[in-house]
């Protein structure tokens, strides 16, 4: 690892589902030497997606990271998913990252989880150069996906490239700063790419885009300005210098061209990665993040935790500061002093022991026992707090039921364990149904979690779906006399009350209090009463669910000498409460739930509709760059499958969240 964070770059590649992110990546390790072999996604033999189910399914669920070297600079890099179910890995990757080569695919240009990822990225306020791929495949338009660029996602797209030849006859590219072609003559990367002249038919075209390039770079250099306002030729290192600042102040976005299966277009991108994308702390970071002073008190963000059978690991990407094996650190979200037993530099599925790692460093820990996915770690002395990852609500819940008793014991060890890897997915027990309830971001990725129960934890389990939590009130007021008596021989049993329940506003919950007077109930005994009240509210009245926005008041009563007790009150409270609610107009109510969505503005009529039909009310519309948001309330019963609807009514563009807002009448 670096001595100094100036020749390092913390870069992840971001894009859709299949626009080809592993693929390219792959084609980086190979051609930095990190790899000897060229790994294969539709033959299961990729370096990045090593877990069995990646290479089963031919997707990215987990991020990797390895690290690769390129003209002296060090690459730390990491290959994110593509689904919108696996988020959080985007999310806690961008996170941790200086800069992203975001993939598109040349024939689909922009698709949906490209969006989420580039608002991600404008969030963390994450620098990025864009890699048009797939550029050799029928139907694939570079242009088109420039134009896309700059309607969809709001940015100035700013070719460095252009290609030469298209679909299958795609061969190379134009380097519109030297002016020179690259042409790829072989398929499978035994021959660098050859320089030669730009072919005459390109050379207008390529002028005319290369008078567009210098024009926006110039913009960031009052020298480079001046020279080209005076009608000189600006040399192509400082435009180079003026593209890397343009890119860290987000003025623009670098597009390249190539075809990362057919090993084109891989040299120029590593290039530009080490050109414009930043070094640590060369970008003013999130609040809270501190200089990449290599010399300062440590200080880290864990944003992976992995667990295995050999223990568990913690991803963190130092901020300032350095490391040693052994080195003690506090970890400022639990307060606790955690241990660096060992320090890890990562290379996807293969790890080597590090002596220490130092500001800019993305690297592995083993020893912490209780750091968790953004939890900041740093010097005893210098506490620090980092800005944290934000974790998406859970949108989808199904139930799961343990097959056997062996299942049982092994199932709560196992999901605690899946939890600490992967904060998205929630884990509840339901007191109402009993279940254990698994929520997360979409059907796929709870697919995978109950496949990842029985392959890695050996916990077979019964998939359900789980029902609505509903709650019951009361409507109107009403008012019960109610005598306990018991006689067995021994001691009785005696409590004798009055006591009158009434509605109360949305989410007051259940409110008791006593109004007796004189000592006809011993205040000892009143607490009994509420303990009773309490109890029968929560197991319900009319149909088992919990009872609440009712006032209960206790008003008057009675007791004996000798008879009267804790109990016998307990049970008089809830025997009187059962008898009030049953008079008082019980009624169901159901959640409520608050629903966002982010749509393309063509498809918001659609969207707005579809709520209304799921007895929805619409309460704002807003804009949001260049995407329409919808909030709503809907209930959760009408949500069901609500994801599968959306993605058909929107072509895969509109996403949505949802939380709970409120309880209402069914």
């Amino acid at each position: 690892m670096n001595s100094s964070p100036g020749n390092i770059r913390n870069i992840g590649v971001i894009a859709h589902v299949d626009a080809g992110k592993t693929t390219t990546t792959e084609r980086i390790l190979f051609h930095t030497g990190e790899s000897h072999r060229i790994g294969d996604v539709d033959d299961g033999t990729t370096r990045m997606d090593f877990d069995p189910q990646e290479r089963q399914r031919g997707i990215t669920i987990h991020s990797a990271a390895i690290t690769v070297h390129w003209k002296d600079a060090q690459i730390n890099l990491i290959d994110t998913p593509g689904h919108i179910d696996f988020n959080i890995e985007v999310n806690r990757s961008l996170r941790v990252l200086d800069g992203a080569i975001v993939v598109f695919d040349g024939v689909a240009g922009v698709e949906p989880q490209t969006e989420t990822n580039w608002r991600l990225a404008d969030k963390y306020r994450v620098p990025r150069i864009a890699f048009v791929n797939k550029l050799d495949r029928v139907g694939a338009d570079f242009a088109r996906v420039v134009e896309m660029m700059e309607e969809r996602l709001g940015v100035r797209a700013l070719p460095l490239q252009w290609p030469i030849g298209a679909e299958g006859g795609f061969r190379g590219v134009v380097d519109l700063l030297a002016m020179r072609a690259l042409v790829w003559d072989k398929d499978d990367a035994s021959e660098p790419y050859r320089e030669t002249e730009v072919p005459p038919e390109l050379i207008e075209p390529a002028q005319r885009l290369r008078a567009r390039l210098v024009e926006a770079a110039v913009e960031h250099d009052d020298a480079a300005l001046q020279t080209y306002l005076q009608g000189d030729e600006v040399a192509v290192d400082v435009l180079r210098a003026c593209i890397r600042r343009g890119v860290l102040a987000a003025a623009f976005v670098p597009v390249l061209a190539g075809a990362a299966y057919r090993n084109r277009g891989i040299e120029p991108l590593l290039d530009a990665v080490v050109d414009y994308l930043p070094r640590p702390g060369e970008v003013a970071g999130v609040a809270g993040q501190p200089d990449a002073d290599p010399k300062g008190p440590f200080a880290a963000l864990a944003f992976k935790v992995v667990s295995d059978d050999h223990g568990t690991m913690v991803f963190v990407r130092v901020y300032r500061g350095r490391l040693r094996r052994g080195d003690a650190m506090l970890d400022t979200t639990t307060g606790r002093i955690e241990r660096a037993a060992r320090i890890y530099e990562v290379h996807a599925d293969d790890h080597i022991e590090r002596e220490e790692v130092v500001a800019g460093d993305i690297a592995a820990l083993v020893g912490p026992k209780d750091t968790l996915t953004g939890h900041t770690l740093c010097d005893r002395n210098h506490p620090v707090h980092l800005e944290e990852i934000s974790v998406p609500e859970p949108v989808i819940h199904v139930s799961i039921e343990p097959r056997t008793q062996a299942d049982q014991q092994g199932l709560a060890k196992a999901l605690h364990a899946m939890q600490r890897d992967d904060p998205s997915l929630h884990v509840r027990h339901d007191s109402e149904s009993g279940d254990t309830i698994l929520s997360g971001m979409g059907e796929l990725q709870l697919e995978v979690a109950v496949e990842s129960l029985r392959a890695r934890h050996g916990v077979q389990v019964t998939v359900g779906r789980p029902q609505v939590a509903y709650r019951e009130t009361v409507t109107k007021s009403a008012q019960v006399h109610h005598l306990h008596r018991k006689q067995t021989g021994g001691p009785g049993q005696f409590a004798e009350l009055t006591l009158r329940v009434a509605p109360l506003a949305r989410g007051e919950g259940l409110r008791f209090e006593s109004q007796v007077a004189g000592g006809a109930i011993p205040k000892e005994f009143v607490p009994a009463v509420e303990a009773g009240v309490r109890r029968a509210a929560q197991a319900g009245v009319v149909q088992g669910y919990p009872c609440v926005d009712v006032a209960v008041t206790l008003l008057d009563g009675s007791h004996h000498e000798r008879d009267s007790s804790t109990l016998a009150f307990e049970l008089a409270g809830a025997a009187a409460f059962r008898e009030a609610l049953s008079q008082a107009g019980p009624a169901l109510l159901e959640p409520v739930m608050a629903v966002e969505v982010i749509t393309p503005v063509e498809y918001l009529g659609d969207c707005i509709g579809d709520l209304h039909r799921r007895r929805g009310v619409v309460h704002a519309q807003t804009m949001r760059g260049n995407a329409s948001v919808i909030d709503a309330h809907v209930p959760l019963k009408e949500m069901f499958g609500y994801i599968g609807s959306l993605r058909a009514l929107s072509s895969g563009r509109a996403q949505y969240s949802m939380q709970l807002d409120h309880y209402d009448l069914v």
